[in-house]
């Protein structure tokens, strides 16, 4: 965890800017939100109750000893007059704790499925952009003695493959109590109009290409801005040529791709990581892989039960998000996201035959770099104005059905028990979001030698939410079925005497009638 700078005395000093920019990238995670396609993140943390209980008061002060260690917590987005430049973010000068962090309770007896439930409607719903872009909340009478934490977080404010590190600024790898340092944080002053409208002249003075494009924007055509968009694919990395290659494929037909609305389904499976590391042991590959294989099983035999035909040639092709972080970028702020385009192959009958092909395409993925990186990204979408950039997001939603069919993410996390005070992690499941178009998608989170699925998908378009939940542990169980060594045959005694008696011919009747008699003596022995 990265830590703020302190003043001499210990305490946290103010580390926010005026001008503190958006990235082209981040920004257009705002862009692309709708009333149907939420961009935020969540994850949902179920927690033991210690002995001495948990309530919402020591969430309260966990939060409030540790946001400082998140900065950003306590900003808002403020745009720009007339698009001038991106928005910037501002310390928000009327934050209030007790906003964003809310409390819910499940009625009795407090189900598994009841706070599932509970998790579809909080997630469906939209940040308030006139605030900091995040909540969470705390979720009593869980039963069994538990509670959850339910989080959302706006993409622009952090993104997926860091989500975990950023959210777990409440978590300690022991219940021991810590001494923190003294949050003196006070808010900067929030910039004027005029103050916003020069910093965004100044930033087009250093960036004019950006400028010039900004001039241009308002005769444009959002067709001929995505023509030049491929035009400048052309001077950057194989990944991006990738994506452009793969844009001019259209993903297969599929039921994972329809209208979508606000309400959502969420489900989650539990599964263990030790089976996934047998399955990789007995056949190769990487964790990842075999993920990406008990994915393609599911899907298969969630497919057949909707009576769609499943052919040998039948792939779903998934968006596969990897971090491309180092240790050196290990807290810091900003996307660093490759993403990869997988066609899996839910034709394959063979589960073994699924894993070794999901293997050599990833293999191939990344033995070619065509990846498509966030800081690639942010290339193509920088020189492009805001009010174009907002339209030209919008159409890249929309064709996100031709260009892929669901988003799988695997996001490795701690293999050791994390707490929230005094009370332990027990499970982590990650929610998200729904790009136009895209009916379902598909998290896991490692934790503690478990691995938890997060399964979010569209409420109208995804009845059978629950039904592709059983269809991947059925699709591991049937991995672990193919990886356990086989046993040979045990022959029974009259057949070993048998084999014998056929390796040496008797040379007389009379031994062969001995050798006949003495196998029914074995046999009934």
């Amino acid at each position: 965890m990265k830590v703020p700078p302190r003043d001499r005395d210990g305490s946290v000093t103010e580390v926010s800017r005026l001008t503190d920019r958006l990235s082209a990238l981040d920004t257009s995670f705002l862009y692309m939100e709708e009333p149907t396609t939420a961009m935020h993140v969540g994850n949902v943390s179920v927690f033991q109750a210690p002995p001495e209980g948990f309530d919402y008061d020591r969430l309260i002060a966990l939060i409030r000893e540790r946001i400082a260690y998140v900065p950003r917590f306590r900003q808002r987005v403020r745009s720009v007059p007339g698009h001038l430049g991106n928005p910037v973010w501002v310390d928000d000068e009327a934050f209030d704790l007790g906003y964003h962090v809310r409390r819910s309770a499940l009625p009795r007896p407090g189900t598994d499925e009841q706070l599932r439930e509970l998790v579809a409607r909080v997630q469906s719903r939209r940040l308030d952009r006139r605030r900091p872009l995040w909540e969470m909340y705390l979720v009593e009478g869980l039963s069994g003695q538990r509670f959850a934490i339910i989080s959302k977080t706006h993409h622009a404010l952090v993104d997926g493959v860091s989500a975990l590190d950023l959210s777990q600024v409440i978590l300690d790898t022991d219940p021991e109590e810590h001494d923190r340092p003294p949050d003196v944080w006070r808010p900067a002053r929030e910039p004027s109009t005029i103050e916003l409208v020069a910093g965004a002249v100044g930033d087009a003075l250093l960036h004019p290409r950006g400028a010039l494009e900004t001039v241009r924007s308002g005769v444009l055509d959002v067709r001929s801005s995505i023509g030049r968009v491929a035009g400048l694919a052309g001077g950057l990395a194989g990944g991006v040529l990738a994506l452009a290659r793969a844009a001019a494929s259209s993903a297969p037909a599929s039921p994972l791709n329809a209208e979508i609305g606000e309400a959502r389904r969420y489900a989650t499976v539990d599964l263990s990581l030790e089976d996934f590391r047998a399955v990789r042991a007995a056949h190769g590959g990487s964790v990842n892989d075999v993920v990406l294989a008990v994915v393609s099983g599911a899907l298969r035999a969630w497919l057949q039960t909707r009576g769609e035909a499943v052919a040998g040639h039948t792939n779903v092709r998934a968006l596969v998000p990897v971090s491309v972080r180092t240790e050196s970028h290990s807290g810091a702020l900003g996307n660093r996201v490759a993403s990869y385009l997988v066609d899996l192959p839910v034709g394959e009958p063979s589960p073994v035959m699924r894993l070794h092909q999901v293997s050599y395409r990833m293999k191939a993925h990344k033995d070619t770099g065509q990846a498509v990186g966030a800081r690639g990204l942010v290339g193509l979408a920088g020189f492009a104005p805001p009010t174009l950039h907002a339209a030209g997001a919008r159409v890249a939603s929309s064709l996100s059905r031709r260009w892929f069919n669901l988003v799988v993410t695997n996001v490795p996390g701690p293999q050791q028990p994390l707490y929230a005070g005094s009370a332990r992690m027990l499970a982590s499941y990650p929610v998200i979001p729904l790009a136009k178009g895209q009916a379902v998608s598909i998290a896991l989170t490692s934790y503690d030698g478990g691995v938890y699925f997060g399964l979010n998908g569209d409420r109208d378009a995804m009845p059978d939410l629950a039904v592709l939940a059983q269809c991947l542990r059925d699709s591991l169980a049937e991995l672990l079925d193919t990886s356990r060594p086989r046993q040979p045959a045990r022959r029974s005694v009259s057949a070993a005497a048998a084999s014998r008696g056929r390796a040496k011919p008797s040379t007389s009747k009379a031994n062969g009638a001995a050798s006949r008699t003495s196998a029914k003596g074995r046999t009934g022995a």
